[in-house]
């Protein structure tokens, strides 16, 4: 092939990738940007429906590049110096783009599929960022300046509140500008106000929607110092906009980007920008996180797995069964020095798990796409892993040998994980209750009822709801992460148990009433929970009413009758003039 043709097609091959990656990101989007009148709108449901519409968005993108590509470049079939090339003309094509590192990341996503490689030995794909994204122009900015030295602090954030134009007014703003201030004031204490020259606020030009709220996030710039904030919007009874939190503490703001929460919808021309005005607000979260929490998933996936890939380079320690109850559905295995567990769907189920692979991958995805209220780990799900032989422990090998083969294959020097879900690493609940001191495990025990109750109130019945199905976090909070059993609220049936027709049915054990799909009985809650006295006792005082049908129809009733319940991802100790919670939520304290 002559150096001028395999140009030419080198080029082509570029412009169709990068083709497919900005009508991915033009209708990403014009999807978020429908968060906003949706919002004003208070349409619930259809904020949720966007937000499962968009994660499948990507994966549509890639496969229509695939298919352009083989069909008219029959791009399968063409040269190592083709596919170079290719590589080197996207680069070229990438100067002065507005979302560089996510068409590079697309590149990757394409350029696997087309040719069957995988990331070990796929030497065309982008290994490292080869492009910047330091310094690049937005249209709109990627946040505004708003300075107090003329009207005031009240001013400034009367200005704040009107720039983002909703169509909705807000009910009492004068009382939220005090609210706000006050809040900054108990804040900061002696340090308020501040009184530096070049003294402003910087503010994020989008706000960012997820459920019934809206967020403004910002910094306020005062002399050397930086400190961040969060406003929390939502509608007041009448429909209009209130303040319902200022958030000035850093940890208290993070936990709006937990992994245990649902993804903004924000419209960002350069997302690059606003994950580093995040970070420079929150350098306790990781790039990958960020990007993963504003509904660039592939982005955050690709960040993780070059931080894994540099882990272990520096790393010697080996892969190992995680520790726990080991589950019938899945084999989870950790890297000790690496905060994250892998889980591998098992080739054959344990007993009572009428059900296959494709099953649980449904239920996974189910979970990415529905609200996870703080209460559900979110999961990267990743194909064809490959690990260093020597790196593996026998009895994790052993394991993936007779419980996982057909997602396993090894060499001498390299195993090969087909497919696992990539999970942060959780205390597990059963574990933690064992060693913990009375209060914490008291603690703990009341967390879980709540877990189950905003599950519930999430439209998620947990299904299987033993202790080791739960993690806890590093600041003591209950997080739900085995799927494989998770149905809607909706599509369960909740009933009471009906007595037995003479003593003896209940001593043989033998149910004696008939039970159909979907049939919960939540008295046979206890036995299995409640064994041990103190949690008992812990229980029965805050969470009886989990025993009961009742209460399990209530919260179905409403979901069928379209009542969504309130969750709040701060402290109800910040909230101004807090309301009853439906959900029963306590203080939030999200990993």
């Amino acid at each position: 092939m002559s150096r001028q043709l395999t140009q030419q097609l080198g080029r082509a091959v570029a412009e169709t990738m990068l083709a497919g990656f900005n009508k991915h990101y033009r209708l990403y989007r014009e999807v978020t940007a429908r968060a906003k009148e949706m919002f004003e709108q208070r349409n619930w449901r259809g904020i949720q429906d966007l937000v499962a519409e968009r994660i499948q968005m990507y994966d549509q993108r890639v496969m229509e590049a695939v298919e352009i590509l083989r069909n008219e470049q029959a791009a399968a079939a063409l040269s190592d110096e083709v596919w170079a090339t290719a590589k080197t003309e996207y680069i070229a094509l990438l100067v002065n783009h507005k979302q560089p590192e996510l068409a590079e990341t697309f590149f990757n996503s394409v350029s696997t599929k087309l040719l069957a490689k995988e990331y070990y030995n796929n030497q065309f794909i982008f290994v490292k960022p080869s492009t910047s994204t330091e310094y690049i122009d937005s249209d709109p900015p990627t946040f505004c300046s708003f300075y107090p030295e003329k009207q005031g602090l009240r001013g400034c954030l009367r200005n704040i509140l009107h720039h983002f134009d909703w169509q909705v007014p807000f009910a009492h703003i004068n009382k939220d500008i005090c609210n706000i201030l006050r809040a900054a004031r108990n804040y900061f204490q002696a340090e308020w106000p501040p009184q530096e020259m070049n003294l402003h606020v910087q503010v994020l030009h989008a706000p960012f929607y997820r459920n019934k709220g809206a967020y403004i996030f910002g910094q306020i710039v005062n002399g050397g110092a930086r400190h961040p904030f969060a406003l929390a919007i939502l509608h007041d009874e009448s429909g209009r906009l209130k303040i319902d939190a200022a958030l000035f503490d850093a940890q208290q703001i993070a936990v709006l980007f937990s992994f245990a929460r649902a993804y903004f919808l924000v419209d960002m021309p350069v997302p690059s920008a606003y994950i580093h005005f995040l970070r420079a607000m929150l350098p306790m979260r990781a790039p990958g996180d960020l990007y993963t929490m504003v509904g660039l998933h592939k982005q955050g996936k690709n960040i993780w797995w070059r931080e894994f890939a540099q882990h272990l380079e520096y790393s010697h320690d080996k892969f190992i069964l995680a520790p726990g109850i080991k589950g019938l559905v899945m084999s989870v295995f950790t890297l000790p020095s690496f905060p994250y567990v892998f889980k591998v769907i098992k080739d054959t189920f344990g007993p009572n798990k009428d059900f296959d692979q494709a099953y649980v991958r449904q239920k996974y995805l189910l979970v990415k796409k529905h609200d996870r209220v703080g209460r559900m780990a979110d999961t990267l799900e990743f194909t064809n892993v490959a690990l260093p032989k020597d790196r593996c422990d026998e009895e994790f090998l052993n394991e993936m040998r007779t419980l996982a083969p057909s997602q396993f294959e090894e060499t001498e020097d390299r195993v090969v994980i087909k497919h696992v879900y990539v999970e942060y690493r959780l205390k597990p609940l059963n574990l933690f209750m064992q060693k913990a001191k009375p209060a914490d495990k008291a603690a703990a025990v009341i967390d879980y009822g709540y877990a189950l109750k905003e599950l519930a109130s999430a439209n998620i019945f947990p299904g299987d709801m033993l202790y080791k199905n739960f993690g806890m976090t590093r600041f003591g909070r209950v997080i739900f992460y085995d799927y494989d059993e998770i149905e809607y609220m909706t599509d369960c049936n909740f009933r009471k148990i009906p007595p037995a027709p003479n003593p003896e049915y209940e001593m043989s054990g033998e149910v004696w009433y008939p039970v159909n799909k979907g049939d919960v009985f939540p008295e046979e809650f206890g036995p299995f929970l409640l064994g041990e006295p103190d949690v008992r006792k812990v229980f029965l005082e805050h969470h009886k009413d989990l025993l009961s049908p009742e209460f399990w129809q209530g919260k179905k009733e409403r979901l069928e009758a379209g009542l969504y319940d309130d969750f709040y991802p701060y402290p109800q100790s910040v909230r101004f003039n807090p309301d009853k919670v439906a959900a029963g939520v306590a203080d939030d304290a999200d990993a």
